[in-house]
């Protein structure tokens, strides 16, 4: 079969996702405190490398192909990939998604910043993506139960999820809000100033990375040209709006916009797109996106309300803003002949909107259960948690021996020791402490 300009598209887009990954990096290390930056990053480059290394070997082989109980497929059909070159698009797709994969267990990790173990987490990552991912990405994109021929979709009718509203965005939310319960809070949450973020431009440029990707991430599927110019300007519109959204809603509640809510609202409207980029109108989009950018504004400040502490608000932006955009689709739809009657508000009825209540229904209490267990299993056996004096020391240097910053504590890069000795007293040092406080700025 010979390359097409499809296949190319196809490879290009999944390299934009891939890189998605990298900007959260940057996203979820600039929201961490200066001596967890490195290894809030490196729970993202952890997860491209192990994550790969299952996708290759069994993943992709668990998410497509035949399955057991329209639930999950065959992890020994194509393992290792075995016959997948022989098959038209077959690796090319394979690479695609293994991307989507990859930054679905990575958004997790924002949850549990500052106080989880680097062997632990990666202990999860790969439990979790052939548990957890790869049998709900089955469900809904390989052939199973929400399929068009899967005993729910023939029940309720085919629910829609273009690019991940259920399999990344619910999936991750709520794997993240289990976690969060199961670890515990940091150390001082809701009373120590210095949970803030250290290093906004970082933010900012992971938000613009994340934004950038997310056009591949969208329209990497996209069957026709007239679909992928409307997936196009969808992106645009809806986190366009939703930052609108989010910072009014910042400048009535705290009578002031920030630049954290700018990146946060980018980012809470593009997982709202995410299902419905290719089903949905451009006035759609703009409507969906404002609903997000506000709901996801308000839902951050919960965690402090009912006392979990969401470190870097993974359930606040990804669990509420894929609902949002999940079950927007039941109303704002745009019919499509042989593939959905359209939303309530286009005269479709109910019937969409059961279908996608469903699907967001049984993502929620699958990923639950199944994280819970996972999670459990780790924290009771090798702990997920570091000790008191790891965190009070900062996860960089009691985990990787690095630190982001030298603060000028000596004259020297790659010399940590005498800053260990200088953060494992009581208090910081004077100068590391105040340099430290210099650069964090107020989180919204």
């Amino acid at each position: 079969m010979e390359l097409t300009a499809g296949h190319v598209w196809v490879m290009v887009a999944a390299a934009l996702v891939l890189f998605m990954t990298p900007g959260l990096a940057f996203f979820y290390g600039g929201m961490t405190r200066a001596k967890a930056a490195l290894n809030m990053m490196m729970m993202s480059f952890i997860s491209i490398g192990i994550v790969g290394v299952v996708w290759v070997l069994w993943g992709a082989s668990m998410s497509s192909g035949e399955g057991f109980l329209e639930i999950v497929g065959n992890p020994l059909a194509t393992f290792g990939l075995e016959g997948v070159s022989a098959t038209p698009d077959g690796l090319i797709k394979v690479g695609y998604a293994a991307t989507f994969a990859i930054i679905t267990v990575a958004l997790i990790s924002g949850a549990i910043a500052d106080r989880a173990k680097f062997g632990a987490w990666s202990i999860f990552v790969p439990v979790w993506v052939t548990l957890v991912y790869c049998p709900l990405a089955y469900m809904v994109w390989g052939g199973g139960l929400f399929g068009p021929e899967g005993a729910i979709g023939k029940a309720l009718g085919h629910a829609i999820d273009f690019a991940g509203g259920t399999v990344v965005h619910i999936n991750a939310g709520v794997a993240a809000l289990v976690l969060v319960l199961i670890i515990g809070n940091r150390r001082g949450f809701g009373k120590d100033p210095n949970h803030r973020p250290h290093n906004i431009p970082f933010v900012m440029l992971g938000a613009a990375i994340l934004w950038f990707g997310w056009f591949g991430f969208n329209g990497g599927a996209a069957a026709t040209a007239e679909q992928g110019g409307l997936i196009w300007i969808n992106t645009l519109a809806a986190p366009a709006a939703a930052m609108i959204g989010w910072l009014i809603t910042e400048r009535i509640r705290d009578g002031h916009p920030t630049s954290l809510g700018a990146a946060s609202g980018v980012v809470a409207g593009l997982v709202a797109i995410t299902p419905a980029c290719a089903d949905v109108s451009p006035v759609g989009a703009l409507g969906l996106g404002v609903v997000a950018g506000v709901a996801s504004a308000l839902a951050v400040g919960l965690k402090f309300r009912w006392g979990f502490d969401d470190s870097l608000d993974v359930v606040g932006v990804h669990l509420v803003s894929g609902i949002i955009g999940t079950v927007a689709l039941g109303f704002i739809a745009v019919p499509s002949e042989g593939s959905t009657p359209g939303g309530l508000f286009y005269g479709g009825g109910f019937a969409q909107l059961w279908a996608q209540l469903a699907a967001a229904g049984v993502a929620i209490v699958f990923s639950a259960v199944m994280t819970a267990i996972i999670a459990l299993a780790i924290h009771k056996t090798m702990g997920f948690r570091v000790s008191t004096e790891q965190e009070n020391v900062g996860v960089d240097l009691s985990l990787h021996a690095e630190t982001a910053y030298e603060f000028g504590v000596n004259g020297h890069g790659g010399s940590f020791q005498p800053l260990h000795e200088a953060m494992i007293g009581k208090t910081e040092a004077p100068a590391s402490k105040a340099s430290a406080e210099g650069k964090e700025s107020v989180q919204a």
